[in-house]
């Protein structure tokens, strides 16, 4: 079986990861110094990650800040913020395990991290959804 499709960002102390656990289901992880980690399911359709990831390539060829949902409106478990920094981007991460809730959220800093960092790893996360389309692989597992 081919690896699931995933995008980590950040290392050290402060990463986010977005990965598909089965079929339209994801997972989002956050962790900030081993001290504070978030964890919560996302359902995503294929359509709905590949858009996310070429609005972050997109964003991240750009050296303007910017701010990405990874949906729109009633499921919408993560939302990025970019601010450019010298050659890079400090990312801040507004995860909410209950759709758009308010009130149940976690908010993280990633970074300042590299512009070619998550340019690469968008690109294969994008990669990786594309070719499971394309080989005709079914979305649910």
């Amino acid at each position: 079986m081919a690896e699931r499709p995933r995008m980590r960002l950040g290392a050290g102390e402060s990463w986010l990861e977005l990965a598909r656990t089965g079929g339209d289901e994801w997972r989002v992880t956050a962790d900030w110094c081993s001290s504070l980690t978030a964890d919560c399911d996302a359902f995503l359709t294929d359509g709905e990650a590949v858009d996310f990831a070429v609005r972050m390539f997109s964003h991240l060829s750009s050296p303007t800040a910017f701010a990405a949902a990874v949906t729109e409106g009633r499921n919408n478990p993560l939302r990025l913020r970019g601010a450019p920094v010298e050659d890079g981007f400090a990312l801040f991460a507004f995860l909410t395990p209950n759709g758009d809730d308010a009130v149940c959220h976690l908010q993280t800093e990633i970074g300042p991290i590299g512009t070619e960092d998550p340019r690469e790893h968008f690109e294969a996360f994008h990669a990786s959804l594309t070719a499971r389309r394309r080989d005709g692989a079914a979305t649910r597992e």
